[in-house]
C-alpha cells in the first residue's frame, strides 16, 4: 500500500489487484504491443511501444540485468490511462547485448543512449529502474526540456560506493572488485534469492545468455563510483517520486531520506527491489497521480 493516501482512490483497491497477479508468463509481450530497433549512439536498442503516439509519452527505463520486459504488467496499465508508453533494454543487456561491444560502459554512454531515445518523441514522464534511475537523474539534469516528471524506481539512494548501504552487501562493498560485485549479484538472481515465481525465474534466467557479462561488470564499477546529485535534482522543477518496496536492497529509510532531499514524494510498497513486478498496480496509480501535477 502507498504510504500516502491523498488521491481519492477506493483503498486497497490496486493493492488487491497486484495480489491477484499469479505467475505470468514474462516472454509474452503486452498485447497490442510494438516491438521496434532505435538506432542509439551505442548501438541498437531492443523496444517495446504500446498506446497511442499521440498520447503523453511515458518511458520506462530498465536497469543492469533487467530489460523492457520488466514493465510488461505496467504498459497496458498507462495505455489504458491515455499515455503512449516505451520502455527499451540498455546497451549490453538482453536484446541491446550488442550495443556497446565496443567501448566502455560509461554514464556517458548511457546518458548519451537515453537523451538520444527521448529526444527522437515528445518530452517524456521518466522513470529510472535501480542503476537507471542514476542515469536518469543525469539526463534530467542535463536535458530538463526532455523530462516532464521524474520517478526513481529502488534507485540507488546515496553516492559514492552505493553498495556499502545496502543491507546483505555492505560489509563487504570495501573489498569488493566490480566483478565480485557483479558475480554476486548474478548468483543471487540465478539462485533465486528474491524468491520469484517459477515462471520468472525461468525468465531471468535466460536473459543471461545474451546479456554482456562485461556490460554488467562496469555497471557495477558505475555504482561504486555513484554522483552526489542530490542539489542539482532537487534544483528541477519537475513533480519528483522516489519509490522503493519494504524489502528493498537498501533500507527504506535511506530512501525516504533520499526523496526529502531531492524534494521528492516517496511511495513505498510491501514488496522488494521490483515493484514494477510486483506491485504494478499500486505503482502505476501513484505515477498517474504524478503525472497529473506536471506542467503540460
Amino acid at each position: 500500500m502507498s504510504t500516502d493516501s491523498r488521491s481519492g482512490r477506493a483503498p486497497g483497491a490496486p493493492a488487491s489487484l497486484d495480489a491477484a497477479i499469479g505467475d505470468v508468463d514474462w516472454t509474452v509481450p503486452p498485447e497490442g504491443s510494438v516491438r521496434s530497433w532505435f538506432s542509439a549512439p551505442s548501438g541498437d536498442l531492443a523496444v517495446v511501444s504500446l498506446g497511442d503516439p499521440a498520447q503523453p509519452r511515458v518511458v520506462l527505463v530498465p536497469g543492469a540485468t533487467g530489460s523492457k520486459e520488466d514493465f510488461a504488467l505496467m504498459l497496458p496499465l498507462l495505455a489504458q490511462a491515455g499515455y503512449f508508453v516505451q520502455s527499451f533494454d540498455i546497451a549490453g543487456q538482453y536484446e541491446s547485448h550488442a550495443a556497446g561491444a565496443n567501448s566502455a560502459y560509461t554514464y556517458e554512454l548511457f546518458v548519451g543512449d537515453l537523451i538520444a531515445f527521448l529526444d527522437a518523441g515528445a518530452p517524456a514522464h521518466l522513470l529510472g529502474y535501480s542503476f537507471a534511475g542514476i542515469v536518469a537523474q543525469l539526463v534530467a539534469i542535463r536535458r530538463p526540456d526532455l523530462v516532464r516528471s521524474l520517478t526513481l524506481l529502488t534507485t540507488p539512494p546515496g553516492s559514492g560506493n552505493v553498495f556499502a548501504s545496502m543491507k546483505w552487501l555492505g560489509p563487504l562493498a570495501p573489498i569488493t572488485t566490480p566483478r565480485r560485485g557483479a558475480g554476486l549479484m548474478i548468483w543471487g538472481i540465478v539462485t533465486n534469492k528474491n524468491r520469484v515465481p517459477p515462471r520468472r525465474l525461468e525468465f531471468v534466467r535466460s536473459r543471461f545468455a545474451l546479456t554482456s557479462r562485461r556490460s554488467v561488470d562496469e555497471i557495477v564499477g558505475l555504482m561504486m563510483t555513484a554522483p552526489d546529485l542530490r542539489s542539482r535534482v532537487r534544483a528541477l522543477s519537475i513533480p519528483k517520486l522516489v519509490v522503493a518496496g519494504s524489502h528493498d536492497l537498501w533500507p527504506l529509510t535511506a530512501h525516504a531520506r533520499f526523496a526529502h532531499d531531492i524534494d521528492a514524494e516517496f511511495r513505498a510498497y510491501p514488496t522488494g527491489h521490483s515493484p514494477s513486478e510486483t506491485t504494478p498496480h499500486q505503482l502505476t496509480a501513484d505515477l498517474l497521480d504524478l503525472y497529473s501535477r506536471a506542467r503540460a
